[in-house]
């Protein structure tokens, strides 16, 4: 004799905080994104009901959502959120890997860039606020270099200043027209 069990769906969910979301405002010139999400954890059974019950009252319910996996280690098929359940769905190559993409029946689609939960908060408010720009051209992966390219100088900066603090380049030049004393 076999014994099979039914799988426990849970059905309850978790208490979070609000989304972090910013979006680009109502009736603007229409760009490649319209706006960013900074979830807080990599789960979607957790982020997604927290990003729909943002989106669902001022745009409209949201019931499809298609991310790429390369950032997402469990991608459910459905997510159950307030009222309903949403389909998720992936696309590995066609869908640029820091993006998400939300259909509601009412409204459309909404692009938004996938700002990584362990982004530093500053980072972070950039990319929003980058995202959000009415009939911005820039793509979520451009975004996301573009915030590695600055991050990276400006700590190659940092470096620089403390290096030159520290005796780096004024003492170099010193000792090399003999101005400082031996030690």
């Amino acid at each position: 004799m076999t014994a099979t069990s039914e799988p426990k769906i849970v059905t309850e969910r978790l208490p979070s905080a609000s989304a972090r979301l910013s979006l680009v405002p109502t009736g603007s010139v229409p760009g490649l994104l319209d706006g960013a999400w900074w979830p807080r954890s990599r789960d979607l059974l957790r982020e997604i009901p927290t990003l729909t019950d943002a989106l669902d009252a001022c745009w409209g319910r949201i019931t499809h959502v298609t991310v790429n996996p390369a950032h997402w280690p469990v991608i459910p098929r459905k997510v159950p959120v307030t009222g309903h359940t949403v389909h998720v769905g992936w696309f590995a190559d066609e869908l640029d890997s820091n993006k998400v993409i939300l259909f509601s029946y009412t409204v459309g689609r909404l692009d938004l860039l996938v700002i990584p939960p362990e982004t530093e908060p500053a980072a972070a408010a950039r990319l929003m606020a980058a995202a959000a720009v009415p009939g911005g051209s820039r793509t979520s992966s451009g975004l996301m270099a573009d915030e590695a390219m600055s991050h990276d100088a400006a700590e190659a900066r940092g470096r620089e200043e403390e290096w030159e603090t520290e005796g780096g380049a004024a003492s170099a030049a010193g000792a090399a027209i003999g101005i400082l004393s031996p030690p």
